[in-house]
């Protein structure tokens, strides 16, 4: 497939919008029964999005960040769950491409292939003849109960013996023993289960040391020049999540608007909430609140889609005001739906009122480790002063 050919930003934003009733409509079953709906993932596939970060030679798009940042605001504004979901369906698809060619040519071979993942080291994996075999558990794995591929992360010998280093695999979600523990307050519907591996053997074509990765040093010698396969790995996958929130806050925001006719404020002597000063001061406080999110996030994504197509090398500032873009994203649209639920009175902590669901997802997606305000403020910070960053995922 050309890439010429390949939908517009304006297009594929239009698909996920037209995906958001559908999604609103299984939320509560999605959260009730701690997955996605097959027919959602389904919808998702058919109307393309999957391809959003595959090769363009395999069918793919080989769309920028901030396509896929607009993508999943969108997904989000139905269901948080999903939003983040296909989020991580499109980090490990971009993963993907930085593999050997021959193993791209596996794994994209099934179309509309999901491959799921994470970057937390939860195994040990041990030399075998042709490659290694892995042992390990890793929680959080999010999207593993409707992928084909799963990526993990191990611990393993270096090269000369001498010490264990991180590296990323690719093996069949067939191959891991799935542990039913999603069992939370929130993205309930992502079926993040924890995922395990028995003396599982991968071959070395499917393993990258995590060290040059990092550094963006790829395998894949057909993505090697193309733009969206040369950002760096950890602010190109942070960065593909920050849509889940805004698309929470700007769900907050329809939801309140749409309860708003009609309501009073109890106790008091206002018979229209619409008419009452307190919430014209909290609609317009949330209002600027989702707007410093959104311009975070699209800054975030404007600097990864502007130097990888120039080919510019990064420099440590500007990698950790990735994560400091991603820190004031998260914490600026919580704080929206914070203000959103607040104002939302009693009858919002039914469960048929998605306030409720809105609001525990958004405090969930704030206490993932590498998207944590306060981890990233503190990185940055540590920056700024002249400290080396004190973590290899930046």
């Amino acid at each position: 497939m050309d890439i010429a050919t390949a939908p517009t930003r304006d297009e594929l934003v239009r698909r996920a919008s037209e995906l958001v009733p559908l999604l609103q409509k299984h939320a509560s079953w999605a959260e009730e029964n701690r997955r996605l709906p097959d027919e959602v993932v389904e919808a998702i596939a058919d109307a393309g999005l999957l391809r959003l970060r595959v090769p363009a030679r395999y069918g793919g798009y080989e769309c920028d960040t901030r396509t896929v940042v607009d993508v999943v605001t969108e997904l989000a504004r139905g269901d948080a769950s999903t939003g983040w979901t296909f989020a991580v369906w499109s980090i490990c698809s971009w993963l993907t491409g930085l593999f050997p060619d021959e193993v791209q040519d596996e794994v994209f071979a099934t179309p509309d292939v999901r491959v799921s993942g994470l970057l937390s080291p939860g195994g040990a994996a041990t030399p075998a003849d042709g490659g290694l075999t892995v042992n390990g558990r890793w929680a959080f794995n999010t999207g593993a109960l409707h992928s084909e591929w799963n990526s993990i992360v191990a611990m393993a010998p270096t090269p000369d013996g001498a010490g264990q280093w991180p590296v990323l695999a690719l093996v069949p979600v067939s191959d891991l023993e799935i542990v039913d523990d999603w069992h939370t307050s929130g993205l309930r519907a992502s079926g993040s289960v924890t995922t395990v591996a028995r003396d599982l053997f991968v071959p070395m074509r499917r393993v990258l040391p995590m060290g040059p990765v990092l550094q963006e040093h790829y395998a894949s010698e057909r993505n090697a020049a193309t733009p969206v396969y040369r950002t760096p790995m950890l602010p190109t996958a942070a960065t593909s999540t920050v849509g889940t929130v805004l698309g929470l806050a700007r769900a907050a925001r329809e939801v309140f608007f749409e309860r708003l006719p009609g309501r009073k404020i109890t106790y008091t002597a206002y018979e229209s909430q619409r008419e009452a000063p307190i919430t014209h001061l909290k609609v317009a406080k949330a209002a600027a609140l989702i707007d410093e999110a959104e311009f975070h996030a699209h800054r975030a994504a404007a600097l990864l889609d502007h130097k990888s197509a120039a080919g510019e090398e990064w420099e440590i500032e500007e990698r950790a005001r990735i994560r400091l873009d991603l820190g004031c994203a998260y914490e600026r649209a919580k704080e929206a739906v914070d203000v959103y639920n607040s104002a939302s009175g009693a009858s919002s902590v039914y469960t048929s009122v998605p306030m409720q669901r809105i609001a525990r997802d958004a405090q969930t997606l704030n206490l993932h480790a590498i998207l944590h305000p306060d981890t990233n403020y503190e990185l940055y910070g540590r920056v700024l002063c002249g400290l080396e960053p004190n973590t290899l995922y930046i």
